[in-house]
């Protein structure tokens, strides 16, 4: 049965309505001290109800009335068997699945475009990575996800790995076949984590990829403020009982959550869920209409094309991916042009493409804007990209965990010099996004070709302390 309440958002009013005098946090008691910019940013309700630590308010690492009443509206809503609120962002949901589940020298088989916080997580746990390769859409420049074939040899070759974390779907909206992976972990007697921080909207339509709870997962981390209505650094960490220890997980979630939670963004996912519960299919599915509407209107667009479907995933049709190498301009220039000539703003950009998020806050308006601009933008030349060179494709090892590579002594060395190294530090290259090194990672002479290659293309480079890369930094 439908909850149409919001349990948080209810109590707040309640203690302010109450009219006590406070001789407590936050310094600007009620609002009354704040400064006028503060309160310009804030209503004056706003600031009277930021407040926290009352006991009536509830405790977020103890949870017990308001707090535990809305996770427990939200894991029904979800289809999990707990949920804990998370107000330090999916980062620290991630770092939770990781701590709560893996103690030092478990193995776990992870995909190579695994986002920082899942390194991490690596880190505080001490667990041992075990890298998956990640298929690659060279076409259109578009990193996919780990096949059920991958997940499967990795499974066989490293039978005593603990759990497998995938990510799905991923930025781009490409979703692993999560089930029949499910399937197999489970039949070997592992955890299935997932970092679903693109897919807390994905139970609210058929027309989207299976939430990862849905399909067996047995921990989700989902970013509620990225597609959904909740406010920016709140998340939600979904947990389906049964081999997974939720205590564990919970108490990995404490460890790391501030002490003093702002009552405001654990209100906003309250929200967030009241608004799924009574408009959740009718948002979601109108958004998947516009991102549909979208789709066909570039197609009649000169020089642009849209990625649709790929073979073996599916994928999230809310997450708009426009190809612009037809139209003479690499995805950074056309982000370039898009925001300061014609007031769209994508998500992000990478050597061939802009992405945009379609979400419920969209309506006929703002997709006749976005069309426009695309319409808008101007044609040169053919552009030739420089060649991407293809990420890792074979399960790898590394030599030392991330925890021990993060405690060890590090030094910097041209690269030429690091081979045979341990490399202690990550360097990513954009496009593709997939790591060509990880901490702990041993440095081989391909590798540093690889690396040499690629930093002449033009590619941004990330994780790496010289962006220059003219060297690289190593375990001493």
């Amino acid at each position: 049965m439908a909850n149409f309440t919001a349990p948080i958002v209810e109590a707040m009013r309640r203690y302010s309505a109450d009219n006590v005098t406070p001789f407590h946090t936050p310094g600007h008691k009620h609002g009354r001290g704040a400064h006028e910019i503060l309160r310009g940013l804030l209503t004056a309700q706003g600031l009277r109800q930021e407040v926290s630590l009352m006991d009536e308010l509830d405790d977020l690492h103890a949870p017990h009335a308001c707090i535990r009443e809305a996770q427990e509206l939200a894991a029904r809503l979800w289809h999990a068997d707990d949920c804990i609120f998370m107000v330090n962002g999916t980062t620290s949901a991630v770092q939770a699945m990781l701590l709560g589940t893996l103690k030092a020298g478990d193995a776990v088989i992870i995909p190579r475009n695994a986002h920082r916080s899942v390194i991490a997580g690596l880190i505080l746990s001490g667990a041992r990575p075990i890298f998956l390769p990640v298929e690659f859409d060279a076409q259109l420049n578009v990193p996919l996800n780990v096949t059920v074939e991958a997940v499967e040899l990795a499974i066989k070759k490293f039978p005593q790995a603990k759990a497998v974390l995938l990510v799905s779907p991923n930025y781009y909206g490409v979703a692993a076949d999560v089930a029949q992976i499910s399937r197999l972990v489970h039949a070997a007697g592992m955890l299935l984590l997932v970092d679903e921080a693109h897919g807390a909207h994905l139970t609210f339509s058929d027309d989207l990829p299976l939430s990862a709870i849905e399909s067996g997962a047995d921990l989700a981390a989902q970013s509620t403020h990225k597609i959904l209505g909740s406010l920016t650094q709140t998340s939600m960490l979904m947990i389906r009982r049964g081999i997974v220890d939720a205590e564990s997980v919970k108490r990995a979630a404490s460890l790391l959550q501030t002490t003093s939670p702002n009552q405001l963004l654990l209100a906003s996912l309250d929200v967030a869920r009241l608004q799924m519960e009574v408009d959740g299919r009718q948002l979601i599915q109108s958004a998947v209409e516009l991102s549909k509407f979208l789709r066909a209107s570039i197609k009649n667009l000169r020089g642009l094309r849209t990625f649709d479907a790929v073979k073996n995933f599916s994928l999230d049709a809310t997450k708009l991916t426009v190809n612009v190498v037809g139209r003479g301009l690499s995805g950074h220039e056309a982000e370039e042009i898009l925001r300061r000539d014609l007031r769209v703003q994508c998500e992000l950009s990478d050597a061939a493409n802009v992405l945009f998020l379609v979400t419920f806050a969209d309506n006929a308006e703002t997709c006749g804007k976005l069309i426009d601009a695309l319409k808008n933008l101007p044609s040169r030349p053919p552009k030739i990209l420089p060649p991407i060179l293809p990420a890792p494709n074979e399960i790898s090892v590394a030599e030392l965990t991330p925890r021990e590579t993060f405690h060890a002594p590090t030094e910097q060395v041209e690269l030429r010099a690091a081979v045979g190294r341990i490399c202690a530090e990550e360097v990513t290259f954009y496009p593709p996004g997939i790591p060509l090194l990880m901490p702990g990672e041993k440095i081989s002479s391909t590798v540093v070709e690889r690396l040499r290659s690629e930093k002449f293309s033009g590619s941004h480079i990330v994780g790496a302390s010289d962006k220059n890369l003219s060297t690289i930094k190593v375990v001493r």
